[in-house]
């Protein structure tokens, strides 16, 4: 499945790793987290290494709407409710100082990636007082915020929050840039961690710390992320001769519609589900485009994948209690390329020494007493439980057939395989046993 950014990106490839080698950091995974964290190791003097199961950027990353911004939907109201008014501002100043240092990076290292500033705006259909109220909650927390009901789309809306200083960009031409700042090895999936060394199928490198950067964590021993974590599919359209589009737009409701533009081509995304669930993928999006746009035709579609916290805060610090120089980002909840900053930002502060103001609210050791963590260990009980020709080889939960993208998914953690059982998305590392 080519998305807009695989087909528009021409990346060399690397070789993998052969043998042994050491490095202070090793970081395991090469989506836009992993190798934003290797680079700002780098830049603080740390000697980091990026191992890659395929290729950089070709997981999730590649997959992104590409929106950067501190909007992450009606979230700021229900933050200062359930975590307090410091919390709640340290996540907001967390993300708007990422979309800060991308535009840093960008300009620092001469990126073209087609990095712009745009307004990014949460709209509603029906709830004027929701979006009035998420307005002034983020205004409270000094984001630049403002309610709004007069919008660019072909839509009726009742109210809506826009976030100017945000911005958009094409993901692996900024991804492709920074990584040739660094040492990657692809095609080296990690089998195990050992003691202050990661086991790969042709050579070991030892490091003083390790950065788990996989999207869905792959140590089930440690820090119970399949219960913290569940996954959404969502599907995405590029649509040409479509009417010219300013600024990123997001409905308010889990299975609405976001729209942005990227190079004269309107990406228009939505479908939202969990994992292994029936959903409808392309086919709302396909009637949408048909109604308000009948002279545009659709160039690219794919579908996204996400880890979702059970609180709507990413999990990003020390992957547990129980593991010093073990660290984790991860359950980025749909806003991969800010919230990627974010962790590189946090991780970076973590693994040299500094004090970080924003290590509480991410920490993954925070309280799990959540409803979704019920509703999680719910889907995972029914399904060890239910009869099915194939089961997932991360932790034996019966998979579902996807007839829409024609793949076993599983309902508990997410896992997606080919039809012949090949893996497609973590957290399982291995394939499907041949029947």
């Amino acid at each position: 499945m080519e998305t807009l950014w695989t087909k528009t990106d021409s990346a060399a490839p690397r070789p993998p790793l052969y043998g042994d080698t050491e490095a202070e950091v090793a970081v395991i995974g090469g989506g836009m987290a992993g190798i934003l964290t290797a680079l700002l190791l780098h830049e603080r003097g740390v000697r980091a290494v990026v191992l890659e199961a395929g290729r950089v950027g070709s997981g999730t990353t590649s997959c992104t709407t590409a929106k950067i911004t501190s909007q992450h939907g009606a979230i700021y109201a229900g933050l200062i409710e359930r975590f307090g008014r410091e919390k709640a501002q340290q996540y907001a100043r967390a993300n708007q100082r990422a979309v800060e240092s991308y535009a840093r990076v960008v300009k620092q290292y001469d990126i073209g990636c087609d990095f712009e500033k745009t307004d990014a705006i949460l709209y509603s259909h029906a709830h004027e007082e929701v979006m009035r109220r998420e307005a002034e909650a983020a205004q409270s927390l000094g984001l630049t915020a403002s309610f709004t009901n007069r919008l660019a789309l072909p839509l009726r809306i009742s109210g809506a929050v826009r976030f100017t200083e945000q911005a958009q960009f094409h993901p692996l031409k900024f991804l492709s840039a920074i990584a040739d700042e660094l040492t990657i090895y692809e095609n080296t999936p990690v089998r195990r961690l050992e003691k202050g060394a990661a086991v790969t199928d042709r050579g070991v490198i030892r490091a003083d710390a390790f950065a788990v950067a996989t999207h869905f964590p792959f140590l089930n021993k440690h820090g119970s992320y399949f219960l913290k974590l569940y996954q959404q599919r969502s599907y995405v359209l590029a649509l040409e001769n479509a009417p010219a589009l300013r600024g990123m737009y997001l409905d308010e409701r889990e299975n609405g519609l976001s729209f942005r533009e990227y190079d004269g081509r309107l990406i228009l995304g939505g479908g939202g589900h969990r994992t292994g669930h029936e959903g409808g993928g392309w086919n709302a999006l396909e009637q949408f485009a048909k109604t308000h746009y009948p002279d545009a035709r659709i160039t690219h579609r794919w579908a996204a994948q996400d880890c979702m916290s059970l609180d709507g805060v990413p999990y990003i610090g020390r992957y547990s209690a129980m593991t010093p120089n073990l660290y984790v980002a991860s359950g980025f909840n749909k806003w991969g390329m800010t919230t990627s900053m974010v962790a590189a930002q946090l991780l970076t502060d973590i693994i040299t020494g500094k004090k970080s103001p924003y290590e509480a609210v991410f920490s993954p050791s925070r309280s799990m007493l959540h409803a979704q963590l019920g509703v999680n260990a719910v889907e995972a009980v029914k399904n060890l439980l239910t009869v099915s020709p194939r089961r997932c080889s991360h932790l034996g939960c019966a998979l579902k057939w996807n007839p829409q993208e024609r793949s076993w998914d599983c309902p508990c953690h997410g896992s997606r395989f080919e039809e012949n059982g090949r893996l497609i998305d973590n957290p399982a590392t291995k394939n499907l046993r041949s029947h």
